[in-house]
């Protein structure tokens, strides 16, 4: 069932605004999922002055039990939600953070605003491109009203970045030519069930699947190795790959709206898993101005499918330097920059941007912004949370559509540029390292396909197909709230 009706399951009727918060007033957080990410914000949150985290919510009882007793042995009470519902109908609580698999992260999100909280949502803010519209549309209804919206993407916050960005508007190596964003990561098998298993007896499963309806589960690792699976994850390019997205759109200037064009191949290799998304993924983009966008994603070590000598490969740019295995490369005329330094073209550093530190001050400018009621920078806009995830959305229904095809053929589609053509190259031999034959098991290559960044729709030859990609469907009870 797709569209919006008034509320998730009939709990959101007539939200309660959140009040104004004085500077002497406590800010009072809620944080909802923290088997893993979350646990950070529950770090990030009490080291902050003046917030004071009011309650917890998780569909398994037994992080629930563990994260209690942990905060109670420093003296923190907290109340306790199992439903995101209830939790967000709470009239004492302000703000909530989110940080639950990514296909109920918008729905909790626009729940939240729903019922008058602050929101702060990880990445991806969305698990489709429409999510991520839904989710601009309810920040921009609510921010009359004081409330705020916020992405987890925490290098926005970051000053080595914020400084990298100003030497790149500068000029003084020439104008991008190229805007890559590079994940590396390895990520080893997630094993093959013979049949579905039960989910594990501490969870409420209808709740963790909002808003799927019960799938039978096909997966051992049942609270992570969700990330390979359509229905609930977004592959690599989806969960690490937002924060690089992020990073390279941040240094084309931040263009307002998503790219024009999109095409995506790759391929899970290696071995025969439970896992759907790829490994190994590129995608390339390219916007109506400006220069392209290049993402490079391998999960491989770097041969012989060794995990215990080596991890994963190193790319070098121009063949000389080193680039970040997880981390982005800004290409321009005269040189480039590789995360925390600019270099010449011949890899010699020219300068050196200091507190690279990965945003540690992110949580502590969504509680500012809730005590202002506005957002006190750009930087934190959900819409940057949005174009990074939908970069990710692109390029896996471009995956997601496509059949299998030769190296040569592949090699046709990016002849356009020579920079994609060498990655392609590095990307092959890795995959050549690992003993794995191209020729015998092919990539899955999708179609070049034409965006119209204004509708946020895909038009062209590949339009019906794709759309249906962009969109997913949801259960009765689990629909997106609308928010007004």
């Amino acid at each position: 069932m797709r569209g919006t009706i008034a509320g998730a399951a009939g709990l959101v009727s007539m939200p309660t605004w959140a009040k104004s918060i004085g500077a002497n007033e406590d800010v009072r957080v809620a944080v909802i999922g923290f088997k893993s990410r979350g646990s950070g914000h529950i770090g990030s949150l009490l080291k902050i002055k003046g917030v004071r985290l009011v309650a917890l919510c998780d569909v398994d009882s037994e992080v629930m039990d563990k994260k209690v007793a942990e905060l109670a042995k420093k003296d923190i009470k907290v109340k306790q939600y199992k439903d995101f519902r209830e939790c967000c109908a709470d009239p004492e609580i302000d703000a909530i953070t989110i940080a639950t698999p990514n296909h109920s992260h918008a729905l909790i999100a626009l729940t939240g605003l729903a019922n008058g909280k602050h929101v702060y949502v990880e990445k991806p803010v969305s698990h489709n491109i429409w999510e991520g519209r839904k989710l601009i549309e309810a920040a921009a209804a609510v921010e009359k009203k004081g409330l705020v919206l916020q992405h987890g993407m925490q290098r926005r916050s970051d000053l080595g970045w914020a400084s990298a960005m100003e030497f790149v508007k500068s000029g003084k190596i020439g104008k991008t030519t190229l805007s890559r964003g590079i994940n590396y990561k390895a990520r080893q098998s997630i094993g093959k069930v013979p049949a579905p298993v039960a989910p594990p007896a501490t969870v409420d499963y209808k709740l963790w699947s909002a808003t799927r309806p019960e799938m039978p589960i096909h997966r051992e690792k049942f609270h992570y190795d969700w990330h390979w699976q359509w229905p609930y994850g977004n592959g690599d390019i989806g969960n690490q790959g937002p924060h690089q997205l992020d990073v390279a759109r941040w240094a084309l200037g931040n263009p307002n709206h998503l790219p024009k064009r999109v095409m995506s191949f790759g391929g899970r290799w290696g071995y025969d898993d439970d896992g759907q998304t790829a490994n190994n993924q590129m995608a390339f983009y390219e916007f109506e101005e400006g220069a392209p966008l290049l993402f490079d994603n391998r999960g491989l070590p770097m041969k012989d499918m060794n995990w215990t000598k080596g991890f994963e490969p190193v790319y070098r740019i121009n063949g000389k330097t080193a680039a970040p295995r997880i981390g982005n490369v800004i290409h321009c005329e005269g040189g480039f920059i590789a995360e925390s330094k600019a270099y010449d073209n011949d890899g010699k550093t020219i300068e050196k941007f200091e507190n690279f530190q990965d945003g540690p001050d992110h949580m502590l400018n969504f509680i500012n912004s809730v005590r202002a009621g506005k957002l006190t920078k750009d930087v934190l806009n959900v819409a940057h949370g949005h174009h990074a995830a939908g970069l990710a959305h692109m390029a896996n229904v471009s995956y997601r559509l496509g059949k299998k095809l030769s190296n040569e053929e592949i090699k046709e589609r990016l002849s356009g540029s020579k920079a994609a053509l060498e990655t392609f190259d590095h990307f092959v031999a890795n995959l050549e390292a690992n003993q794995i034959d191209m020729k015998a098991d092919m990539a899955s290559v999708g179609p070049w396909l034409e965006f119209d960044p204004v509708s946020e729709k895909f038009i062209g030859e590949f339009a019906e197909e794709a759309n249906k990609l962009a969109m997913d469907e949801y259960a009765p009870g689990f629909e997106l709230p609308t928010v007004s």
